[in-house]
C-alpha cells in the first residue's frame, strides 16, 4: 500500500506517441530516446498507466542503465477513453504484437518487464509465440498467473478493500462506456458487484468474446503457457502478497524449464518490494536484462 499510495517517483521526460490498432482503436505509449541499441517495453497493471509508481520506477532504473524505454498505457488508461466498447484485459496479446510491430527490428535487444495484469499478458505472449516473438528477455512482476484462484483470492474478506479501490476505478470507465455505447454497456446492477466473478461476467468476458468469466480466466491464464517460454524470463512474487495464492508460484513450471526462473522472496506484498531508493525489483530488473543483454 506504501508502494501505490505514498512513493513518490518525479515523472520522466516522456514523449506520448499514439498508434493506431488493427481494429480501428489506439495505445499510448510514452517513450524515452536515450540513443540506446536496447528497448525496454514496460506494461502496468490493472487500471494503472505509464505513471504509476511502480512504472515510473522502473522507467527511471533502466533509463539510468542505458535503455531506451516504451512505457505502455493500456486502451483508455492514458487519460483519454479508447474508440471502441472494448477496452484492454489480463490476455489481450494482440495489443503487445500491435507494439512490438511498431518497434520492428531497429533495435539490438528488445526486453519487457511486465507488472501484475500485464506481466500475465506478456508471458501469454511469449509461451504461445515461442518462435520469432520480438522479445529477447523478461521479468514478470506480481503475476496473477493463474486468474480463477487470484479472483477467488482477492474476493476474501481481508481483500474487500482492494477489491472495492478496483471497482470504483472501473467503475468511472464502465459510466463512460455506458454513456458512449448504450447498446452494449449498462450500468444497470454494477452496484450489486463485489467481485471479479460479478465484474468479469457482466462486462469483461462480454466485451472480448468470452463466455463467462470462467472462460475468460481459462483462456488467458498465462501458467499454462509458461513451459513453452523460449527466452530468459525471471519471475518475481513475494510470498506475502495478499493478490496471489498458491497457484500463482509456479514452481513446477519453472523446475521444468531452462528459461523460466521464479524468485519468491518472503516480503515485498503486490508489487511494492519497498527499498529506500531504487526498489528491490528495479535492481533485479536491470541485473537481469542487463545480462541477458550481454
Amino acid at each position: 500500500m506504501y508502494a501505490g499510495k505514498f512513493r513518490r517517483v518525479p515523472r520522466p521526460d516522456y514523449r506520448r506517441e499514439r498508434i493506431e490498432t488493427p481494429d480501428s482503436d489506439f495505445i499510448d505509449l510514452d517513450l524515452i530516446d536515450n540513443h540506446s541499441d536496447r528497448i525496454a517495453i514496460l506494461l502496468h497493471g490493472l487500471e494503472g498507466s505509464a505513471d504509476r509508481p511502480y512504472m515510473r520506477g522502473m522507467t527511471q532504473a533502466l533509463s539510468a542503465a542505458g535503455w531506451n524505454i516504451c512505457a505502455v498505457n493500456f486502451r483508455g488508461c492514458s487519460g483519454q477513453t479508447n474508440r471502441l466498447a472494448s477496452s484492454y484485459h489480463s490476455g489481450a496479446t494482440y495489443d503487445l504484437i500491435t507494439i512490438l510491430n511498431h518497434i520492428g527490428d531497429q533495435y539490438r535487444h528488445t526486453s519487457a518487464v511486465g507488472f501484475s495484469l500485464g506481466g500475465n499478458l506478456m508471458l501469454k505472449y511469449l509461451g504461445e509465440t515461442p518462435e520469432q516473438n520480438g522479445i529477447d528477455a523478461a521479468v514478470a512482476i506480481s503475476v496473477p498467473c493463474d486468474l480463477k484462484a487470484s479472483s477467488n483470492q482477492l474476493a476474501q474478506t481481508q481483500n474487500r478493500p482492494y477489491m472495492y479501490n478496483f471497482l470504483r476505478s472501473l467503475r468511472g470507465k464502465i459510466e463512460e462506456k455506458a454513456r458512449l455505447f448504450p447498446d452494449q454497456v449498462s450500468m444497470d446492477g454494477y452496484s450489486s458487484i463485489r467481485t471479479f466473478q460479478d465484474f468479469d461476467d457482466q462486462y469483461t468476458a462480454p466485451l472480448h468474446g468470452f463466455r463467462d468469466a470462467e472462460h475468460y480466466w481459462a483462456q488467458c491464464s498465462s501458467r499454462q503457457f509458461l513451459t513453452s517460454i523460449s527466452v530468459p524470463t525471471l519471475m518475481i512474487s513475494a510470498l506475502d502478497d495478499p493478490f496471489l495464492p498458491e497457484r500463482c508460484y509456479p514452481e513446477d513450471e519453472a523446475k521444468q524449464s531452462n528459461h523460466l526462473f521464479l524468485e519468491a522472496p518472503q516480503y515485498g506484498g503486490h508489487v511494492g518490494f519497498f527499498d529506500r531508493e531504487m526498489y528491490w525489483t528495479e535492481r533485479r530488473a536491470v541485473e537481469f536484462l542487463g545480462a541477458c543483454a550481454s
